[in-house]
């Protein structure tokens, strides 16, 4: 048979092509959910990584083979300070996607705005609520305008993070006077989720800059007498196109893409910062300073990257109906440290 019957897979996932920087390190939201719910509900939440802890919990999933038993697990730290609904915006469907029919802001927005845009002395609310609800037939969504709050949280950063999340459930009416009595007030991590939720986490990798393919994509060193190069590829491909095509893995940006880690559990929303907090501070970070979210498992970018909540897309099939039962929860972290 001789090489015939060698499996030689490609290396790398074309899924995340092109792999190139985000134009931001804030994530964005493509597609929101649609929710089956009788109450209306903001679906979206802001947050800032904190860190990795380990906690122990009872295993709830019924089939498991630990149903039943105290098991571990690795979660992220993630800071969730108050969000203030500023304003609320309408969409309609078009041949073209979703465009825009009207918006309304809050009469006195924050301070803080005036760092992203010049904000005008006074918003004309009355005249825009008129306009809002006489275009009720041809709204398809409802969104709302919200400030995330970084100052509140231990980043030092003055300029807000205004973005819009969808308002969903119930019928139209009911959520637009959700909107409407939201509008101007301060949200919590628990007035969005709640504990046991998967929910979908949105943010931007860690950098490395520019890498090698073996790096990169995760191709197979050449041996060691290899012409010319040990840590590239065996061929660029074929003679015929007379041009090297996409799928060929060559050396380019690496990390700080946006990326979407579906199904994270939320397993703790608590302000309790004692139960949390190691001595000293969470390294990279700090104190934490108000309400926290634990997460299950890892989370995309470094510590003090900013992250987007969202409702699941697609939630798995079989949910625990019980909240978390966690029964231990680290408090100490491991510094690594060296004799003087």
């Amino acid at each position: 048979m001789g090489h015939r019957g060698k499996h030689a897979p490609r290396r790398g996932s074309l899924a995340y092509s092109p792999r190139i920087r985000a134009k931001t390190h804030i994530g964005k939201v493509n597609h929101w959910p649609d929710v089956s719910s009788d109450t209306p509900k903001l679906l979206g939440f802001f947050g800032c990584k904190v860190g990795m802890s380990h906690l122990f919990l009872l295993d709830e999933h019924v089939g498991s083979a630990t149903y039943g038993q105290e098991v571990v697990r690795a979660v992220t730290v993630v800071e969730t300070p108050p969000m203030i609904v500023c304003g609320a915006r309408a969409y309609q469907m078009t041949s073209y996607g979703l465009k825009p029919i009207t918006e309304v802001w809050m009469e006195t927005p924050p301070k803080d705005l005036a760092r992203i845009f010049t904000t005008p002395k006074a918003f004309k609310t009355d005249a825009s609520w008129e306009k809002l609800e006489a275009s009720l037939q041809h709204i398809a969504e409802l969104r709302a305008i919200v400030c995330a709050q970084p100052r509140l949280s231990n980043i030092a950063q003055k300029k807000p993070v205004l973005f819009e999340v969808k308002v969903d459930g119930g019928e139209l009416t009911d959520r637009l006077r959700y909107i409407k009595g939201i509008i101007g007030k301060a949200i919590k991590a628990d007035d969005v989720f709640e504990e046991g939720q998967y929910v979908d986490v949105i943010g931007v990798t860690k950098g490395k800059g520019i890498q090698g393919p073996v790096k990169r994509w995760g191709v197979k060193k050449r041996p060691h007498k290899s012409r010319k190069t040990v840590r590239g590829v065996g061929t660029l491909g074929p003679w015929t196109p007379h041009y090297v095509m996409y799928t060929v893995p060559r050396a380019g940006q690496t990390g700080f893409h946006q990326r979407t880690e579906s199904n994270k559990r939320v397993l703790r929303i608590s302000n309790d910062l004692e139960d949390i907090t190691p001595k000293g501070g969470f390294p990279h970070y700090g104190v934490l300073k108000g309400e926290y979210m634990l997460i299950d498992g890892s989370v995309p970018g470094p510590t003090r990257r900013f992250l987007k909540l969202r409702y699941a897309v697609r939630p798995p099939l079989t949910i625990p109906t019980v909240k978390p039962n966690i029964t231990y929860l680290a408090v100490t972290l491991q510094r690594s440290c060296r004799k003087v």
